[in-house]
């Protein structure tokens, strides 16, 4: 008799069902596992092993074969652990395989029999509901597996208790939706003393979800400034929080929430919820290509795909590597990551908004007399000669924010709140919500071609005023729309339906002249 179990295996957020068989015949003692396991998977012989010996369960002396099908397609990961475990339960003949037959299962098996959480239990539970079946997983998943609908869902915390369960001994509960735990308090725009202009260009950012780069001397304000951002933001709707989960859950990274930008963080408290902040991710200068865009040998989703309906904040921007600057070129226009690997092709959301930071050159003081190096203006234009045309051109908007001067640090706190900011911010995406329902789109910063011509077409003075400006400053086609889908979000937050010749103006003066023409 063959045993079957039903799992999954990940090519990027896409799912791929797996038949896990377990088949004991006589011959000499074996345990093999077949079907292009890799190292983790081929490890599950001495984790099932050990987590059925806690259970006082010993596995016959018989050949024992474990096929994953299709047999010619990788499998990686330890979520094959728990679906191994009840086929050879299956086989000893200890649990009904008709039982397990309406299941999909993963887990990691640890060797006291618990079950321990793994990467993608969100996107096998929504894969388990399009195939009409329940979902076995960890129990510290299960809030996390309930957003997938109405499904039968068994979140166990251990082994033993699913064999209780099948076996009639004991029932265990379904587990209900849980939201994951974030911080709430951002920090203030009110804690920034002067930069006025930096501010009206953080609001229209987040009004329109527009890419931003500050360019300003060390201690301006240009971090802190992007730490606010965060709190001028609505939140997540239904469907971008389950995009967004369904990323954080292959990824395994379910654990790192907030405003926090490493990797998980230890214990399974955090586990087993729905995002829903927008993410923040702020990787350090030192990050690779593949840390930034994804790949590695699992072709895991990077930086740009973990900021999907959020923010990527890159500080200190010329002193990340040429290359992996130049890999998010493609993810800014598409809205996808794409990784191509010789042995695997997958492609990742990745519509996030851009904030960079950056000094004008590199010892940061290019504008101070008393402290700029003798190499100016020469050591800016090689400092800045390392972010390419292209690049500088897919940011819409580009401001330069001054230092602060020491007697405006005395001055009484500024009495506009980031709420109240962040009012106007949801009133604007509330309008660009109701324009786009039928585009598949939210914000201007999506919009492009046609379409974006027709919603943010000026009147006469304005569209006179773009095309002179277009001439003089050589914009390209690109910096060209780019324009006119800031244009729209100025319009957006003053409520007006047209975009004027002043919205034109405004939208202007945040773009860069690139100054190696």
């Amino acid at each position: 008799m063959t045993a079957r179990v039903a799992t999954i295996a990940f090519r990027g957020i896409d799912t791929l069902a797996v038949d896990v068989q377990v088949q004991m015949t006589n011959g000499l003692p074996a345990f093999t596992i077949v079907g292009l396991p890799d190292k983790a998977v081929g490890e599950s012989r001495e984790r099932v092993r050990a987590a059925l010996g806690s259970l006082s369960l010993a596995l016959p002396p018989k050949r024992i074969t474990v096929n994953l099908a299709p047999a010619d397609m990788a499998k990686e990961g330890s979520h094959f652990d728990l679906p191994i475990a009840l086929g050879l339960l299956v086989a000893m003949n200890i649990l009904d395989g008709d039982a397990l037959a309406g299941y999909l299962a993963l887990g990691e098996l640890g060797l006291d029999g618990t079950l321990a959480p793994v990467a993608g239990a969100l996107p096998a539970a929504i894969d388990a509901a399009a195939r009409n079946l329940g979902l076995i997983c960890p129990a510290a998943q299960g809030g996390e597996a309930a957003w997938a609908g109405e499904i039968g869902i068994l979140a166990a915390p251990n082994l033993l208790a699913l064999i209780n369960h099948f076996n009639g001994r004991q029932i265990l509960s379904p587990p209900r939706k849980s939201v994951k735990p974030t911080a709430t308090a951002y920090p203030d725009l009110a804690d920034i003393k002067g930069q006025e202009t930096a501010k009206r260009a953080l609001e229209i950012a987040a009004a329109g979800g527009h890419n931003l780069l500050m360019t300003g001397p060390p201690g301006a304000g240009k971090s802190m400034l992007a730490q606010r951002l965060p709190g001028l933001l609505p939140p997540l709707g239904t469907r971008e929080a389950l995009e967004v989960s369904m990323i954080h859950s292959v990824a395994g990274q379910l654990a790192a929430t907030g405003l926090r930008s490493g990797g998980p963080t230890s214990g399974n408290s955090d586990y087993g919820g729905l995002i829903t902040t927008r993410p923040f991710r702020a990787p350090h200068h030192s990050a690779s290509m593949p840390a930034l865009v994804g790949g590695g040998n699992r072709a895991n989703p990077g930086e740009v795909s973990l900021a999907h309906r959020g923010i990527l904040f890159l500080d200190e921007l010329p002193e990340f590597s040429r290359a992996a600057l130049e890999a998010l070129r493609q993810p800014i226009e598409s809205g996808q990551a794409i990784i191509a690997r010789a042995n695997v092709h997958t492609s990742y959301p990745a519509r996030f908004q851009l904030i960079a930071a950056m000094n004008p050159c590199r010892c940061g003081y290019l504008d101070d007399p008393g402290q700029a190096c003798s190499r100016a203006p020469r050591c800016a234009a090689d400092y800045q000669g390392k972010i390419s045309g292209p690049l500088f051109d897919r940011i819409d908007l580009h401001i330069d924010v001054p230092p602060v001067a020491i007697s405006d640090l005395s001055l009484p706190s500024p009495s506009e709140h980031s709420a109240q900011v962040a009012q106007r911010v949801a009133a604007a995406r509330a309008v660009q919500s109701a324009r786009y329902t039928a585009h598949a789109i939210t914000t201007n910063a999506e919009a492009d071609g046609v379409l974006l011509e027709e919603v943010a077409a000026p009147d006469q003075a304005g569209r006179d005023l773009l095309s002179k400006a277009a001439e003089t400053m050589q914009l390209t086609a690109r910096g060209y729309h780019r324009v006119l889908r800031v244009a729209r979000t100025l319009a957006d937050l003053a409520g007006a339906t047209k975009v004027a010749q002043f919205h034109i103006a405004e939208a202007l003066g945040y773009r860069r002249i690139n100054p190696r023409r």
